[in-house]
């Protein structure tokens, strides 16, 4: 009797464990919204270094002596003056180097870089600078400071200046070793003076090879993420601490050498993380912004301040612009337009020509405002809908739902958002776990006759865990498939921040992580790759018992969405098991045809068995996706699998 019991009790066990078994219905047949070009994206904020110092490819810091302190970055020795007449009339700083009095005492500058001058043994990196003098010379090295080799020096060369007007001159250097930390060091080599006039260094192997580029591994990573939206400059620097100090578009374009310093806000934000010499020096301004979507293929979303400053910092109305006034400010919007779209004859356009690009940059998209909030907002929005409807009808606005995911003032711009008619609302969570494994269906219910949606800048802060750890980015990637499910009212997203330097972060977690020399990728942003390479082209219907799969009630911790793309007809699933146990799934094709079938199946896995691994510069794929080929074709339209304990899948059905 005892034997009969426990035999009984196994069976009950094996049906339970076959019962536990995932059952999930798609409607393969019946394809539903379009999932946009742009939905997933970038979202470029110069926080963390991102810009100077980061993916814009200068290695002189302070290259035009305009920081307010000089010559700070900077080291002088023996006779060396700053002048205030130089050639560039918004940058007229310069220095005179001249003779010691001594033939063995020296003259010269030393500019220490961000964090150091990273550069690799045999490239080949060109130093330019404006200069004038009477048959005078100097010398220009790369130099480690702290080498106990036998000269510090490791690659120079001496340029001839040979003219009393300006004139530029450049050299190229090759280092005969790499170095993370090095200096520029140069000496006047002539008893006669030298003015020097924005001193700069970048690698000859750029982006796209350009002399005012990117770092190359940098903007690559970006690229290779597929991103169909890169919004930019920011976040809270278009705010400005001040409207002084506001990102102002037009300051960024035209010569480089002529782009005047702005302070960067968040310079003073963070005084746990302090950086007094952080500023922008404009070299990577909105003509490199709409350059940089050109070569990765995204649709560029510029964000223009409202004559709202930063709200979280000023209190008082006379840090803002009254509405009455904002005329200037909408007229930057205007020109914007012009200089992004314009023809060569126009003011703006002609600009944009004389930069290099006489085509338009196809813009579509234009932000106005950042995380600004209250009636003030409204208000202020209303007079940029108004003049971009009447002269540029068929460009996209965007306007915010606040700071917040939800709460009073969410629910109060919303319905303005509705009112003033803009077309698609910048939401904004930095969230802890719990928020994200409970927005699972956040726009399952969205009214889907007003604006769309953008999701302009989240990430999964995890509590006491403020990093890229490999859960954070599971979350990240369980919450987007409710945006993919949602793909009629949610059009874009883009994860927030994008860069940080492992020596100059102020904010974390952050999508890509670089040194001197070294990017790394997260696990995060191999969340957002994912999601990029296989966006498809329509949502598709996938349930759970008629439900979605958002992870609830009885659905064993899985977020899961499909869509299906039409142009090389593979129906593709995400499915994002955030519980500690495998779980075995089915996926019941149903709406194909009769001469259908599933073929060529592939998976696509990001998981790790430890949820606190990140990926580092000292070990930059502890975590990475991993595909592999699976069977070649299923029985019936079912087929089976089993997802693994706290992992992201993404599996690709090719319908033959």
């Amino acid at each position: 009797m005892k034997s009969k019991v426990i035999i009984t009790a196994l069976l009950c066990i094996a049906f339970g464990a076959k019962a536990q078994v995932n059952e999930m219905v798609i409607e393969a047949g019946k394809p539903l919204s379009d999932v946009s070009k742009e939905m997933y994206g970038l979202f470029f904020e110069d926080i963390n270094y991102a810009a100077d110092g980061g993916l814009y490819a200068e290695l002189v810091k302070n290259r035009s002596f305009e920081f307010p302190q000089t010559l700070m970055g900077w080291q002088t020795f023996g006779n060396v003056e700053v002048k205030d007449d130089g050639p560039f009339e918004r940058n007229p700083h310069y220095v005179r180097l001249s003779y010691s009095g001594h033939p063995h005492k020296h003259t010269g500058i030393e500019n220490e870089g961000y964090f150091g001058i990273g550069v690799r043994q045999g490239e080949e990196y060109r130093f330019s600078v404006w200069a004038r003098g009477e048959n005078t010379s100097i010398r220009v090295e790369l130099i480690n400071p702290a080498s106990m080799a036998e000269q510090q020096a490791f690659a120079s060369q001496v340029i001839k200046i040979n003219s009393t007007e300006w004139k530029k001159y450049t050299a190229i250097l090759k280092p005969a070793q790499t170095d993370e930390k090095a200096h520029l060091r140069i000496f006047l080599t002539s008893p006669k003076s030298a003015d020097l006039e924005h001193i700069s260094l970048f690698p000859v192997k750029t982006w796209k090879g350009r002399e005012n580029g990117l770092r190359n591994d940098l903007a690559q990573a970006l690229a290779d993420i597929h991103p169909g939206i890169l919004r930019f400059p920011g976040g809270c620097i278009v705010e400005g601490t001040d409207l002084d100090t506001r990102y102002n578009w037009k300051n960024s374009v035209g010569i480089p050498e002529n782009r005047p310093l702005n302070e960067n806000r968040w310079q003073y934000t963070f005084n746990y993380r302090f950086f007094p010499d952080y500023y922008q020096s404009y070299g990577l301004g909105f003509y490199e912004f709409f350059l940089l979507c050109e070569d990765i293929g995204a649709a560029p979303l510029p964000v223009i301040s409202c004559g709202l400053a930063c709200q979280f910092q000023n209190n008082s109305d006379d840090a803002h612009v009254p509405v009455s006034e904002l005329q200037p400010y909408v007229q930057d919007a205007l020109d914007l337009i012009e200089f992004a779209n314009g023809s060569a004859n126009t003011q703006w356009g002609k600009l944009r020509s004389e930069m290099g690009h006489p085509e338009p940059f196809n813009l579509k998209f234009l932000a106005i405002g950042n995380e600004q909030w209250g009636k003030e907002y409204p208000e202020h929005l209303a007079p940029f809908i108004d003049a971009i409807r009447r002269e540029y009808p068929d460009i996209k606005i965007v306007g915010s739902a606040g700071p917040n995911s939800e709460g009073e003032q969410f629910d109060y711009l919303w319905p303005e958002m509705r009112r003033l008619k803009a077309d698609l609302v910048d939401e904004h969570f930095y969230r802890p776990e719990s928020w994200f494994l409970s927005q699972g269906l956040r726009y399952d219910n969205y009214d889907r006759k007003g604006p769309k949606v953008f999701a302009g800048e989240y990430a999964c802060h995890g509590k006491g865990k403020k990093w890229n750890h490999f859960h954070a980015a599971l979350l990240e990637a369980a919450f987007m498939t409710g945006l993919e499910r949602n793909a009629d009212i949610v059009r874009m997203a883009t994860y927030a921040p994008l860069f940080a330097h492992v020596e100059g972060w102020q904010w974390r977690p952050d999508l890509i992580w670089f040194d001197n020399l070294n990017s790394v990728r997260t696990s995060s942003y191999y969340v957002q790759q994912l999601y990029a390479k296989n966006k498809g082209t329509n949502a598709l219907s996938l349930t759970m018992n008629k439900q979605a799969i958002a992870g609830q009630e009885g659905q064993n911790g899985l977020f899961a969405s499909a869509v299906y793309d039409s142009g090389d007809k593979t129906v593709i699933v995400k499915i994002a098991n955030t519980s500690d146990t495998a779980q075995p799934f089915s996926l019941n094709f149903k709406g194909l045809k009769k001469n259908q079938t599933i073929a060529g199946i592939s998976l696509t896995t990001l998981k790790s068995d430890n949820p606190d691994a990140e990926n580092t510069i000292a070990n930059p794929s502890a975590v990475a996706p991993v595909e592999v080929p699976l069977a070649q074709s299923i029985s019936g339209a079912v087929y089976s699998g089993e997802i693994a304990a706290q992992s992201f899948a993404v599996y690709r059905f090719g319908v033959k």
